[in-house]
């Protein structure tokens, strides 16, 4: 009697030991499921957190410190990060594209690096054409610094022309709407473009970028950049600015040249 009831206890414990076994496995199981859908989870935000910020344009002083310069060849020149609301019309400040509409001006852009020869289309881009006739007439531009430069593979330019001399834009000098903003995304070098706010077609303000090498600028929500006109001489001025580098302690491709730039004054006629 002793021995069945010992036998009896054991195959209990033997029953219990396996289901307590089988019980692991299942909790492990599940373990390992969620560990699995968190791991996707988890690669699927830093994806999404890596095209957020390869599309987000620059702030204040733009620069492609966003995730690293996060393939800096796809983050845009913009006065601004933040999207406004564009208004329908521009402010009483503004010149109106009639005064340029038809019209090619030529004139010199002097910096303190050297003299480039520049053209405004106010053809292809009348408004633009016009605000720069205009600040470039008021001596606007004469002392501004050129605040920004880029040296990725395929994103170099360098960007000029705020008021505040860090890259901010001027709240009172906003106008649009985009022109002449290239289909392919594609800014070839000696292209002269507009900087604007990130996503708003009426962000457009005094800054201006020079392309000096082929450059790809994906179009954001608003759309491209406008191309007001073009460097006709004196391109090599900005490849030797790009060649001195960039001024120490920032990012890699993009921040302040190693020797400031600043503009002696911008002629048109």
């Amino acid at each position: 009697m002793a021995a069945s009831s010992r036998s009896a206890r054991e195959a209990k414990r033997r029953v219990q030991q396996m289901e307590a076994k089988r019980e692991l496995r299942r909790v492990q199981e599940k373990r390992r499921k969620r560990d699995n859908i968190l791991a996707v989870g988890a690669g699927t935000a830093a994806l999404a957190l890596a095209l957020v910020l390869q599309l987000t344009v620059f702030s204040s002083n733009p620069s492609e410190e966003e995730f690293a310069a996060t393939q800096a060849e796809l983050s845009a020149p913009s006065a601004s990060a933040t999207p406004s609301t564009p208004p329908t019309t521009n402010a009483e400040n503004i010149p109106k594209p009639e005064t340029a509409a038809g019209k090619t001006f030529t004139g010199e852009l002097a910096l303190n690096r050297g003299t480039l020869g520049v053209e405004l289309d106010g053809t292809k881009a009348p408004q633009a054409a016009a605000v720069f006739k205009s600040l470039a007439d008021q001596s606007f531009y004469n002392g501004l610094s050129c605040h920004r430069l880029t040296t990725a593979e395929t994103f170099g330019v360098l960007q000029c022309g705020s008021k505040s001399g860090d890259g901010t834009t001027d709240p009172a000098y906003t106008w649009g709407p985009l022109e002449n903003t290239p289909q392919d995304n594609n800014y070839p070098a000696g292209t002269i473009a507009v900087a604007r706010t990130g996503g708003n077609a009426y962000g457009n303000g005094t800054q201006f970028f020079i392309v000096y090498k082929d450059t790809v600028i994906p179009a954001d929500a608003a759309g491209g950049y406008t191309v007001v006109g073009k460097v006709t001489s004196g391109l090599d001025v900005v490849t030797g600015i790009a060649a001195a580098g960039l001024k120490p302690g920032g990012n890699a491709t993009d921040g302040a040249p190693a020797e400031p730039v600043t503009i002696d004054s911008f002629s048109l006629k």
